[in-house]
């Protein structure tokens, strides 16, 4: 889905790559390592074409904020709408990074805060416009802000968590909570809503068990009196 979560590159990216499928350019096919230019501890190597376009849905998540707290409801079809490409252009940047090879590790870094930032910013509108359930859109909230958190924390550490599939499943649904809330499709909002949640808190509770078992993993591997 992102420059930083592909799995492989196109035929051209370069020697040892897999070959581009369909499969493998929609992210559907996630097997092997990740490209290696998305590590930790790779250069960041920003000038690339999925960074742009990672770059303008950071820029265009205060637009959509703007726009959605100008409206009287928060039901504006205009904020509906910016919030749908901003979301739906994560898959754009991973396509493109998968087509081109321009894979790199700030992509990898990026990516996930902008998604995380669009969920967010689209839980705030739904909090303020009472659009849901506030006591669904807090825990999503928190778990974001958590995610966000640990996910720095755990790098700093040097534990490099790869995306689980409940994860993977989970952002359709968050994501599409807010936008159907805002388009005026409770049903369909609320669905989203709780089928995200449950996902989502799933794979919190996958990333921390795994998180744990690498961090344990590296500190078996370290010499006796290092820090």
């Amino acid at each position: 889905m992102s420059a930083g979560r592909a799995a492989d590159g196109p035929k051209t990216a370069g020697r040892g790559r897999r070959p581009l499928t369909v499969r493998r350019l929609f992210g559907l096919d996630r097997s092997g390592p990740p490209p290696p230019e998305t590590v930790a501890g790779a250069p960041l190597h920003p000038w690339t074409i999925p960074n742009l376009i990672v770059g303008l849905r950071l820029a265009l998540i205060p637009v959509f904020l703007v726009v959605a707290f100008s409206d009287d409801d928060g039901r504006s079809t205009a904020a509906a709408a910016l919030y749908a490409g901003i979301g739906w252009s994560d898959y754009l940047d991973g396509i493109t990074a998968r087509v081109t090879g321009q894979y790199s590790r700030l992509g990898a870094l990026l990516d996930p805060v902008a998604d995380r930032l669009l969920v967010v910013a689209g839980l705030a509108v739904c909090w303020h416009f009472e659009l849901l359930p506030r006591w669904a859109i807090g825990v999503l909230v928190a778990r974001e802000l958590f995610m966000l958190v640990a996910g720095r924390y755990a790098l700093s550490r040097g534990v490099d968590i790869r995306i689980n599939w409940p994860g993977r499943l989970a952002v359709a649904p968050v994501l599409g909570a807010p936008f159907f809330a805002m388009a005026s499709a409770h049903v369909a909002a609320l669905v989203c809503l709780y089928l995200g949640m449950a996902l989502s808190l799933t794979a919190t509770a996958l990333y921390v068990r795994d998180g744990r078992r690498e961090a344990h993993a590296l500190g078996a591997g370290a010499p006796k009196g290092s820090s």
